[in-house]
C-alpha cells in the first residue's frame, strides 16, 4: 500500500502534460471568446468532480472500480460503463502518443519516420502498462521528482525573458467577462482529470484522506493561466495563431546561456517525453485492467493467468494507435482530440454520478 502523496502526483502529471498540445490550442483559439472565463469555470468544475469522487472512493479502499461497479450494478449497466470507460483510457493515451511522434518530427528529427517514433514509443508503453499498480507509482513519483524543478525553471526563464509582451497579455484580459463556450470549459478541465485514475490506482490505497485540498483550485488555475498566456505572450495576440505546437514554439523562443544545453526546446522536448510516457502508462494500464476484469472471473488464479493474456488486449490497443498515426493528418487529429475532450467532459460527469449510486447501494447494505 502506498501513501497519500500519490494521489497528487496522479493530479500532477494529468496537469503538466496539457499544456502539450489540446488544451492551450483549445483556450488560444477561444482567446477573445471566453477563454478566461472558461478558466475560472472550469476551476469551480473540475475541483468540485475531484472533491466529490475523493470523499466517495475513499469510503472503498483498496477497491477498484470494476469491483465496485460488479458488487453494486447491475451486469448490463456496469459492463457498458466498464467499456466506455475503459475506451476513454484508451483514447487518452493513443492521441498523447500520437500528438508527440509528431512534435518529435517536426521539432526534434525531421527525417524520423512518425511510424517509427509511434511504435518505438508504444513498445515502451505496453511493456510498462502491465506492471503492477504499487510499480508504476513509484516510476511516478520519480518522474515527478525529477521534472517538475525542470518546469519550474523553464517558466521561470520565460516570465523573466525581455521578449515577453505583457501588453499583449493585459490585450487578452481585457476579454475576462466574455461569456465561455462549451469546448473551452471542457478543455480547461482537462487538466483536473488525473483524479479518475484512481479507479484502478486505489486498490494501492489501504487509506485515501488527502490534506491541503485546497491546493488544487489554485494549482490548477496557475497552469491554467500559465497554459494560456505565457505563448500569447511570446506570440502576440494574432502571431500565436501560426504555432501549431504552442508551447514548443515557445519553448524554441528561449535561451539558456549557462544552461548544459542553450536551446530550452531540448530541455523541454524529454521533460515533456518522460511525462508524456508515463501519463500514458497510467491510462493504459487503467484500460488494461478493467478489461481484465471484465474478460474474467474475479478469482486471483484466473486473475493470475489473465495476466499472460494481456497482449491480447495491448495489440489492439496498439495497433490502433498505429492507424491513428498513419490516417490522421494534424487537422483530423486535433478534430479528434476536441472531440475527446467534449465527451471526455461528460464521461467525467457520468463516472463521479455512478460512483455516488455506488456509494449508496453500499452503504444501504451496510
Amino acid at each position: 500500500m502506498v501513501k497519500e502523496k500519490y494521489f497528487y502526483y496522479l493530479y500532477l502529471i494529468n496537469a503538466l502534460i496539457n499544456i502539450i498540445h489540446f488544451v492551450p490550442r483549445v483556450l488560444i483559439e477561444h482567446r477573445f471568446e471566453g477563454a478566461l472565463m472558461s478558466i475560472f469555470i472550469s476551476v469551480i468544475i473540475g475541483t468540485g468532480l475531484l472533491v466529490s469522487f475523493i470523499k466517495l472512493i475513499s469510503n472503498f479502499p483498496g477497491e477498484g472500480l470494476p469491483e465496485l461497479f460488479y458488487g453494486s450494478l447491475p451486469k448490463m449497466i456496469g459492463v457498458p460503463l466498464l467499456i466506455f470507460f475503459a475506451f476513454l483510457w484508451y483514447e487518452a493515451g493513443a492521441i498523447n502518443l500520437a500528438v508527440y511522434a509528431d512534435i518529435t518530427r517536426r521539432y526534434i528529427s525531421p527525417d524520423a519516420s512518425p511510424l517509427v517514433v509511434i511504435i518505438f514509443f508504444l513498445l515502451l508503453v505496453t511493456l510498462c502498462s502491465r506492471l503492477k499498480t504499487e510499480s508504476i507509482l513509484y516510476a511516478l513519483e520519480t518522474t515527478i521528482i525529477i521534472n517538475v524543478p525542470l518546469m519550474v525553471y523553464m517558466l521561470i526563464k520565460a516570465l523573466v525573458n525581455p521578449n515577453f509582451s505583457w501588453d499583449a497579455v493585459m490585450q487578452v484580459i481585457t476579454h475576462l467577462w466574455t461569456a465561455p463556450n462549451y469546448e473551452s470549459i471542457a478543455g480547461a478541465t482537462f487538466i483536473f482529470t488525473g483524479y479518475v485514475n484512481l479507479a484502478i490506482f486505489n486498490r494501492a490505497f489501504s487509506s485515501l484522506k488527502p490534506r491541503h485540498l485546497w491546493l488544487i483550485p489554485i494549482s490548477g488555475l496557475l497552469v491554467l493561466l500559465v497554459t494560456l498566456l505565457v505563448p500569447i505572450g511570446y506570440h502576440g495576440t494574432i502571431g500565436v495563431e501560426d504555432q501549431v505546437y504552442k508551447w514548443f514554439s515557445t519553448a524554441d523562443s528561449i535561451r539558456s546561456e549557462f544552461f548544459l544545453v542553450e536551446r530550452v526546446l531540448f530541455i523541454f522536448y524529454f521533460t515533456c517525453l518522460s511525462l508524456t510516457l508515463v501519463s500514458a502508462v497510467i491510462q493504459w494500464h487503467n484500460a488494461l485492467e478493467i478489461v481484465k476484469a471484465i474478460s474474467v472471473k474475479r478469482k486471483p488464479k484466473e486473475l493470475k493467468a489473465a495476466s499472460n493474456k494481456d497482449w491480447w488486449v495491448l495489440a489492439p490497443m496498439a495497433l490502433g494507435t498505429i492507424g491513428m498515426e498513419y490516417w490522421f493528418d494534424e487537422d483530423i487529429l486535433r478534430i479528434f482530440g476536441q472531440w475527446f475532450l467534449n465527451v471526455r467532459l461528460i464521461g467525467e460527469v457520468l463516472f463521479v454520478a455512478t460512483m455516488f449510486v455506488v456509494y449508496r447501494r453500499r452503504k444501504k447494505r451496510a
